[in-house]
C-alpha cells in the first residue's frame, strides 16, 4: 500500500511538471517567435516584434520613417505622422524560391500591400513599380465603387485576377494572415488558408496580362522572379506581426 501511495504521489508531482496543452499551445503560438518545429524546418523570422532590423525604406536606407514598433510588438505604419518620411518598407535581403507567412489587419476603409520581386534601384521610382502585389483592403469598409473592380479585393494579384475561391476577409481592426508561396516564377497568394491567386511569372500569358493594364508603362514591372518583399505605406493604417518565411 505504500508503495502504491508514493507512486501516485510521484505521478501526480510529474504531471503538475508537465506544461499543459494551453501552456504548450500559448508557446507555440507567442508573437513573432519561431517555435522549435519551424526552427528544424527552416523557417527565419523576418521581423522580430522589436525594432525593424533588416527593413528599410525603398530607395532611402535605413531612414527614420513612419513604420514604427508598437507595445503590443505589432509593425505599424502610422499614417499622421509628419515629422519622419514614409514610404514603402523594404526587406533588406532579397529572394527567390520561398513561403512566406504574415498577419496583417487594415484601419477601416483602408487599403495597402506587400510586394514581391521588387528590384530596388534609383530608376524605378517605388516599389509597384517592379513588384507584383498582393493585395491588402477593408473590403468591407471600402466604398462600393471600389469593389466594381474585382481585380482589387484583399488578396488579389492586384490589378490582374479575382480571388479564384471565395474567402471570408476579416474586418477592419480584427487579424487576417496572408501566405505567399514562389517556386520557379508560379506564385501563390492565400488568405486565412483558401487560395486567392496563381500565376506563372515567366509566361507569354503574364506578358500580354500587364500589356493590357497601365503596369504596361513601367518597364520591369512583373518581369523578376526573385527580389525583395516590401510592404506598402498607405494614407490609412496597416499593422503586420508574425512575419516569417522559409527559403526552398
Amino acid at each position: 500500500m505504500k508503495k502504491l501511495v508514493l507512486f501516485g504521489a510521484l505521478l501526480v508531482l510529474n504531471m503538475a511538471c508537465q506544461p499543459s496543452a494551453d501552456e504548450e499551445t500559448q508557446t507555440e503560438n507567442k508573437l513573432n517567435t519561431l517555435s522549435e518545429k519551424e526552427l528544424n524546418d527552416g523557417w527565419q523570422l523576418l521581423f522580430n516584434g522589436k525594432d525593424t532590423n533588416g527593413w528599410h525604406l525603398y530607395n532611402a536606407g535605413d531612414t527614420a520613417s513612419a513604420w514604427v514598433v508598437t507595445d503590443a510588438g505589432e509593425l505599424f505604419c502610422k499614417p499622421d505622422t509628419f515629422e519622419v518620411a514614409h514610404g514603402d518598407l523594404l526587406t533588406d535581403q532579397s529572394f527567390e524560391n520561398y513561403e512566406l507567412l504574415f498577419d496583417w489587419k487594415i484601419s477601416e476603409a483602408g487599403n495597402s500591400g506587400v510586394f514581391i520581386n521588387v528590384q530596388e534601384e534609383e530608376k524605378y521610382p517605388t516599389a509597384w513599380t517592379t513588384g507584383p502585389e498582393y493585395q491588402l483592403l477593408d473590403n468591407l469598409g471600402i466604398h462600393a465603387e471600389y469593389l466594381e473592380d474585382s481585380t482589387r479585393w484583399a488578396a488579389c494579384l492586384y490589378g490582374f485576377k479575382p480571388n479564384l475561391n471565395t474567402v471570408e476577409h476579416k474586418p477592419a481592426g480584427e487579424w487576417n494572415q496572408g501566405r505567399i508561396i514562389q517556386q520557379d516564377g508560379v506564385v501563390e497568394f492565400y488568405l486565412n488558408g483558401v487560395k486567392t491567386a496563381e500565376q506563372d511569372l515567366k509566361t507569354d500569358e503574364w506578358r500580354k496580362m500587364i500589356a493590357a493594364t497601365g503596369f504596361q508603362h513601367f518597364q520591369g514591372f512583373g518581369a523578376f522572379t526573385s527580389g525583395h518583399i516590401a510592404l506598402q505605406d498607405w494614407a490609412k493604417g496597416v499593422w503586420f506581426r508574425n512575419i516569417k518565411i522559409k527559403e526552398n
